[in-house]
């Protein structure tokens, strides 16, 4: 499959960094979300992280420009009709299965029978969502990293009906977006999030009971460990409220202690300390 033009269900930071990746590969891509407020930061945020690629030499002015006005955005959430001849789709909304079904549900009514229907889900069962498109075997799991415009990460998730085309035509996404795949099964937290989750878990659990500071932590970590980003920066990053969700998802999965988000996780969340995207999480940020 040669991907032409790709609809991108989601603003946020993850939706607006697929849809810049894509873009500057040579993709038209419509970016869908509930209101044009939304759709505007995200592609002003987008124009913003260009542009400085083009201060550093990274990029010409020429491609930038041509990789912006290859993006529109369309703030439609109950139709979706600006996908109806996408040539692929990737939802990248809050990790919620009832929202996520219901927009797989309404893919699969309007998008080409022949479209590929990718989640960016993180820790949910794509079984779910590729049964609600009623077209389960054109449905996949494409899992960026954040951010996805740095990180060339992917982890392709397949279920049990999805077909060898499918998964044929999303290595051709990845190939043609320039990014790293990695084939996994549907299995909550696939192999990175398996991994990271519990060992963010455990870098909580010392600050949490006074061994080190946040700052030493992280260091430890980067320094002792050749890790570019620490554990709780990462956090940060993530977003704790997305890292509470996708533990409690791996926890009612697997019912193992190590994915049991930390108390002191929950009272950051319920203070709205939900990291970068907020200023404050274990850190502070201006």
């Amino acid at each position: 499959m040669d991907v032409r033009t790709l609809g991108v269900v989601g603003s946020g930071l993850m939706g607006a960094g697929i849809a810049q990746v894509a873009a500057v590969s040579g993709c038209e891509v419509t970016i869908i979300d509930l209101d044009q407020p939304r759709i505007d930061t995200a592609i002003a945020g987008i124009r913003r992280r260009l542009e400085r690629e083009v201060d550093r030499g990274r990029m010409t002015k020429d491609q930038c420009d041509n990789a912006l006005a290859r993006l529109f955005g369309v703030a439609d959430m109950d139709r979706f009709s600006s996908l109806e001849k996408a040539d692929a789709v990737i939802e990248a909304v809050v990790e919620d299965l009832g929202i996520k079904s219901g927009i797989f549900r309404k893919l699969g009514q309007v998008c080409r029978p022949d479209a590929l229907l990718a989640s960016n889900t993180s820790s949910l069962p794509l079984s779910d969502l590729a049964a609600a498109s009623g077209r389960p075997e054109r449905v996949i799991g494409l899992h960026f990293f954040n951010p996805p415009w740095a990180l060339k990460l992917v982890e392709i998730v397949t279920t049990a009906s999805t077909t060898d085309e499918t998964l044929a035509d999303a290595m051709a996404i990845c190939e043609k977006l320039d990014r790293v795949p990695v084939q996994v099964k549907d299995t909550p937290g696939f192999i990175a999030n398996r991994l990271l989750v519990p060992f963010i878990f455990d870098a909580i659990d010392l600050l949490d009971s006074g061994v080190a500071t946040a700052a030493d932590i992280d260091n430890a970590c980067k320094v002792g460990l050749n890790h570019t980003m620490g554990p709780l920066a990462t956090a940060d990053l993530i977003g704790l409220d997305t890292l509470k969700l996708i533990a409690e998802s791996m926890f009612e999965e697997y019912g193992e202690p190590r994915f049991k988000a930390p108390t002191l996780l929950r009272r950051l969340v319920s203070l709205g300390h939900l990291g970068r995207k907020t200023g404050r999480g274990f850190f502070k940020y201006e």
